[in-house]
């Protein structure tokens, strides 16, 4: 109930922000831009609070507790990309003074068809960063009430696109740099009080590398809820190779897959029948159940599964790994959602040893094989993907030069900095002291649910409230400027310029309106898609859908006079649509509604396609450019004096005024 109370105090603080904010909306550039009148301080914090997602409050720490040290490219590339912003794109961006992206799409070449191709894409990232704010929205309920999953989307969904629907950018601007000082707090003061009682984020850390080959264990008996196989990956439960492990099924589960935890190399040997062996309690009777099994096994209620991890070996001959002999361990897949009973000291599932876990290219980046090639596709992904995303760009346009822009995204670099310090330790914390959430698939709650492991309950629970509002403000404020982002793309570049050009300026601001609610009701509908999905990879894809369509044309349109709109066009339409299908396939493949048999290379450049499509889509871009060199607006040199002279030297116009 505390943790309710905390999230209900910070909606109505965002509520009320917004209603009375909303009095100073009053014009088309109110709704649009904020009358481009936001200060430095206000506009950084502003912008910090709508970028700091579900993915960066809960998302980086579920990760870390995941993956270990492999996950720190998350915070690292979302600060880094503010430097690519303010090296080369925030200050020509707002000197060109737009309402939206698609403005500057038309006005830099002079092509209305242009708007239309720029418009596909802030929908395509809009709506897919849209995903992970609503699961992030249903796991905080989840785990401070134990509502559905729906509810807390609903109740999110509901709440911001009232907001955005009553005042704009204007009305949020105000709310965003409030939450942003509030998420600060919360993912700060939880911890400080949080790593005084468990030893400290250096303690945790001790306690890792001084076991280099173990995992975690469980601290108790646990009992644990798992999906069903209509939420895969998140059905699979992959027992530890460093021990046995015993679990009872308090339900009857029935078993879609049973496999091991390594692909077998060609002539490998079978597993041993001793490597999962079921006893019945209702007759004390035991049964081998062979790996790999045929599907649709029934393990009734009250069995327990013993599961022993075994050796791979070669005719009797153990495989090699170095100098170490490479273990195995069975993974099951549960057909429908049940329930499962793990005990003191076992090992958890779904966890690597801490070796691999404090260790660079680890079960993140190296689990395909290729440890640099998603690394650094990844980075590109990050840094190019935070200079491309539209409702982040917009905001530069809120500032009132093109100085004040730079300044702007300079000071979103230190915020930024001064949060992600934190993240990483939740994560380190969390794998020590609550490891269970690993076996469920679960790391994202751990910013929430660690602080309820406290003894004293009371103190618990208030700390739990604090991450659950800080949550609701991450999922808030991201969702906000998202809705702001795709409702202006809507309303005055849809409507008001493809349309109905001759719309008046109300007649927008109901567009805009109508917008919100629409957009709102489609984003909630697709949040409830993803919900086996880690947060901070869903927002990584859109970061390289982002960075393979808008980093490419705006680093480009700035600051080469030889882009074309045939160039432009052809370089986001081939890139940004390729990396789009690449991670709809790799998403399809996950779940298993496609059953493809593609190779580890393959499968890491679809999860990770930034390495080929942020290239692709600039050298498409340069090749077309050259080609149609004709097509060069007649008036390049005066648009690009707009772009980069000083601002006192009268050059700069906005595009559009209001």
């Amino acid at each position: 109930m505390i943790p309710l109370l905390f999230v209900i105090a910070m909606v109505i603080a965002t509520v009320g922000l917004g209603i009375w904010a909303t009095k100073a909306s009053k014009t088309a550039s109110d709704f649009f831009v904020a009358g481009r009148s936001v200060n430095v301080f206000w506009n950084a914090s502003a912008i910090s609070g709508e970028y700091l997602s579900a993915a960066s409050f809960m998302g980086i720490a579920g990760l870390v507790m995941k993956h270990g040290y492999d996950a720190l490219w998350y915070p690292v590339g979302y600060a880094l990309g503010y430097l690519f912003l303010l090296l080369f794109i925030a200050g020509p961006l707002r000197r060109f003074g737009a309402y939206t992206i698609p403005d500057f799409a038309e006005g830099r070449f002079d092509s209305p068809l242009f708007r239309k191709i720029a418009v596909i894409y802030v929908l395509a990232i809009g709506f897919f960063y849209t995903m992970p704010q609503m699961k992030g929205a249903g796991v905080t309920m989840s785990t401070i009430m134990g509502w559905p999953y729906w509810v807390g989307i609903a109740v999110v969904g509901g709440v911001i696109t009232f907001n955005v629907s009553l005042g704009g950018m204007k009305g949020i601007t105000l709310v965003q740099a409030f939450q942003y000082w509030a998420k600060a707090f919360a993912i700060a003061i939880p911890f400080f009080v949080l790593g005084s009682i468990y030893n400290g984020y250096t303690g945790s850390l001790h306690d890792v590398a001084s076991n280099p080959s173990d995992v975690p264990r469980f601290s108790g008996n646990k009992t644990l809820k798992f999906f069903g196989k209509d939420k895969a990956p998140a059905n699979a439960l992959t027992f530890s190779p460093v021990a046995i492990t015993r679990v009872t099924f308090e339900k009857e589960a029935s078993i879609s897959a049973i496999s091991l935890s390594r692909k077998s190399e060609p002539g490998e040997d079978a597993a041993p029948p001793q490597a999962m062996v079921m006893r019945r309690d209702d007759t004390g009777a035991t049964t081998q159940i062979p790996i790999p099994s045929p599907v649709g096994i029934i393990i009734p209620a009250g069995s327990t599964l013993t599961v022993t991890p075994f050796a791979a070996t070669k005719s009797g001959v153990a495989v090699m790994k170095g100098r170490t002999a490479i273990t195995i361990a069975p993974k099951i897949e549960f057909a429908t959602p049940t329930e499962v009973s793990f005990r003191q000291g076992d090992p958890t599932p779904n966890s690597q040893n801490n070796k691999k876990w404090i260790e660079p290219y680890g079960t993140l980046t190296g689990k395909y094989g290729y440890p640099l090639l998603y690394t650094y596709s990844l980075i590109i992904a990050l840094v190019c993907g935070t200079a491309g995303l539209p409702h982040i760009l917009v905001r530069f346009y809120t500032n009132p030069d093109g100085r004040s822009a730079k300044r702007t995204t300079f000071w979103v670099m230190i915020l930024l900095g001064l949060f992600y310090v934190f993240t990483p330790m939740w994560g380190a914390l969390g794998r020590v002291h609550i490891p269970e959430l690993l076996a469920n698939n679960k790391t994202d709650t751990v910013v929430i649910a660690l602080p309820r492991m406290l003894e004293n309950k009371l103190l618990g629970e208030i700390l739990s409230g604090i991450t659950a509002a800080g949550a609701f403000a991450a999922f808030m404020s991201t969702f906000s400027g998202l809705l702001v982002s795709m409702s202006g793309a809507f309303a005055h570049d849809i409507y008001g310029k493809i349309i109905n050009p001759a719309a008046s300026p109300m007649a927008r601001l109901r567009a805009f309106q109508i917008a919100a609610v629409a957009v709102g009701i489609v984003s909630m509908l697709l949040g409830l898609l993803v919900e086996q999905f880690d947060i901070a990879l869903l927002v990584g894809w859109a970061f390289a859908i982002a960075a393979a369509s808008y980093f490419p044309l705006l680093l480009l349109g700035a600051w080469w006079r030889g882009l074309t709109m045939p160039g432009a066009a052809a370089g986001m339409l081939v890139g940004g649509t390729a990396s789009l299908l690449a991670i709809i396939t790799y998403m399809a493949l996950d779940k298993k509604a496609l059953v493809w048999d593609v190779s580890p290379l393959t499968k890491a450049l679809l999860e990770q396609p930034a390495i080929w499509g942020v290239p692709l889509s600039l050298t498409i871009m340069v090749i077309v450019s050259v080609i149609t060199a004709r097509a060069v607006p007649k008036d390049i040199n005066l648009k690009m004096l707009r772009l980069h002279a000083p601002e006192e030297l009268g050059l700069s116009k906005n595009y559009i005024e209001g």
